[in-house]
């Protein structure tokens, strides 16, 4: 797939020089920066997610506890 982007002299300047300064094509820099706000986002989903679970039902264990349960010790 190919993507064009249009940006002004500044911001490709300044991408540029920050790829560069990296070792990075201008086009490995952006698919790194927007798979990383992808993962980010995800992340806080699940996060949230999570505490709006605990919040619901704040149980806690202890670790020796959860692997006794699993038979892991």
């Amino acid at each position: 797939m190919t993507i064009s982007l249009r940006l002004n002299d500044t911001d490709s300047k300044i991408i540029k020089a920050y790829a560069d300064i990296h070792g990075l094509s201008v086009s490995e820099l952006v698919r790194r920066a927007i798979l990383e706000r992808i993962e980010n986002e995800y992340d806080l989903k699940a996060f949230e997610t999570a505490m709006a679970e605990y919040k619901a039902n704040p149980v806690t264990y202890k670790l020796e506890d959860v692997a006794k349960e699993l038979d892991l010790i």
